[in-house]
């Protein structure tokens, strides 16, 4: 399973009844990416989908069991060590890495900044036009 989904399996563990705009928020990816995510953690049984009886219109998750076993098999945290690195940088080096990035970005396929929201995992293997 990619990480990118296993991190989303991880936020559904951590907030029951989490919507998929929220996951988008937390994982810091676009809101179409994270319910491409949830619909393949859907398919696979390990997440189901549920309604608030005073509120239908918004979609809720839920963990099932075996989305449960497979967080239990995780070696360390579903969203890497990545997110606890950055949040100790200083300002003035993630400004500069925002700049690079952003560089990096335009050299992705087809170099539009619309891969922005896709998980890096999620690219391997893709090559440019």
């Amino acid at each position: 399973m990619p990480a990118s989904q296993m991190w989303a399996l991880q936020e559904v563990c951590r907030t029951e009844g989490i919507g998929i705009n929220d996951i988008a928020l937390r994982m810091g990816i676009h809101q179409s990416t994270a319910s491409l995510l949830v619909e393949k953690l859907v398919s696979a049984g390990m997440v189901s989908k549920f309604r608030l009886d005073d509120d239908q219109r918004k979609v809720r998750l839920r963990l099932e069991s075996a989305g449960q076993k497979a967080l239990f098999s995780l070696p360390g945290p579903a969203e890497g060590i990545l997110p606890a690195a950055l949040s100790a940088l200083p300002e003035v080096v993630l400004r500069i890495l925002n700049i690079n990035l952003d560089a990096l970005i335009c050299e992705l396929p087809s170099g539009e900044k619309s891969f922005a929201g896709t998980p890096l995992a999620e690219m391997v293997g893709r090559s440019k036009p």
